[in-house]
């Protein structure tokens, strides 16, 4: 594949700018028609298959935190990102047998979705000397081919990591089922944010209800407005992953 001209990497840049400008008023936007400021609501730019080098833009434009689905993505991109600024966390489904490789690595863990997994993280955490943020992935659509726990088994896992000295739970994330309507994905935002909102009085010393992670490139805004704080973009950031080398 031929390398970018400069005149086509400044394009990128470009249109990843105009994009951050577009997402953060639109965030900030449905923000306030929730109640809240445009300043509530956290950006985590997904980042999937996308060059370090428009990485490293997004974060220049002021994106703070990135998010990898796959801890072998990060490693590989881990020593080219300008993280001085911005904190990296993985989002998507972590094997037991990875977590050794980002305990101290990464800010968050948003996928913890059982006890097993939790406990590997407090084991190589206390190893480690590292206490790690995490978001318990819940399952809201019941869904067969997707991570998270059932609903009614959140408070069963909670129980299980409130004992564990290098886990910290933050809050909740969430990917509902693809729906066709505004309305109907707007339902699965609502189920959670109740689940959400009726665990904030039972915290404990490592668990605590701060943050809820949910709705991506199409559909944030509804997930803002039914009480999400925390959003995951990539495509409204980064356009679709096709890119060329740009080196």
């Amino acid at each position: 594949m031929e390398r970018l001209s400069n005149d086509e990497r400044n394009e990128i840049f470009r249109r990843v700018e105009e994009n951050i400008r577009v997402l953060k008023e639109k965030a900030g936007e449905a923000a306030v028609r929730s109640g809240r400021r445009p300043e509530d609501i956290t950006i985590l730019a997904v980042t999937k298959t996308v060059p370090a080098e428009i990485i490293n833009h997004a974060i220049h434009c002021g994106m703070t935190h990135i998010g990898e689905n796959r801890v072998q993505e990060l490693l590989e991109k881990y020593g080219q990102l300008d993280l001085s600024g911005c904190k990296a966390q993985i989002i998507g489904t972590l094997q037991t047998n990875k977590v050794r490789k980002i305990i101290g690595l990464v800010e968050m863990i948003q996928s913890v979705d059982s006890g097993r997994l939790a406990a590997e993280i407090n084991r190589v955490g206390e190893q480690k000397g590292v206490v790690t943020d995490c978001l318990v992935e819940v399952n809201i659509g019941r869904e067969e081919n997707k991570g998270g726990i059932a609903p009614e088994a959140l408070d069963e896992l909670l129980g299980e990591i409130a004992p564990m000295k290098a886990v910290r739970v933050r809050g909740l994330m969430a990917i509902p089922p693809i729906c066709e309507t505004a309305s109907q994905v707007r339902r699965y935002f609502s189920q959670m944010t109740q689940l959400f909102l009726d665990r904030k009085g039972k915290t404990s010393d490592n668990i605590s209800m701060d943050f809820l992670s949910m709705g991506m490139s199409a559909d944030y805004e509804e997930a803002i407005l039914e009480g999400a704080n925390y959003i995951r973009p990539g495509t409204a950031l980064f356009g679709h992953r096709t890119y060329p080398k740009l080196r």
